[in-house]
């Protein structure tokens, strides 16, 4: 498995930055994954619409410029790694 180039900070329900609970996307050629680390998360994705909830040890991926939004369902601790090439997300 590929390495990611970047990852954010881990954020909890009381840090997660308000830019990530509302629409946003990754850049051209930048694929994200979510993983959650405890806890519980909504992820959800605007272009299809669906969302998933994801739980404590979980990811979803986020492909290149693909709107999306998260939401904190309850306690939780997240961080998205950040990918050049489609990440192989199997365990």
């Amino acid at each position: 498995m590929s390495a990611p180039y970047r990852s954010t900070p881990v954020f909890d329900e009381h840090t997660l930055p308000d830019a990530l609970r509302r629409r946003h996307n990754t850049k051209t050629g930048v694929w994200g994954v979510v993983r959650v680390l405890e806890g519980r998360l909504k992820l959800t994705w605007l272009d299809p619409p669906s969302d998933v909830v994801l739980e404590e040890g979980g990811s979803g991926l986020l492909l290149p410029q693909q709107d999306h939004f998260v939401e904190p369902l309850g306690p939780m601790k997240m961080r998205v790694d950040f990918y050049d090439t489609l990440p192989d997300l199997k365990p």
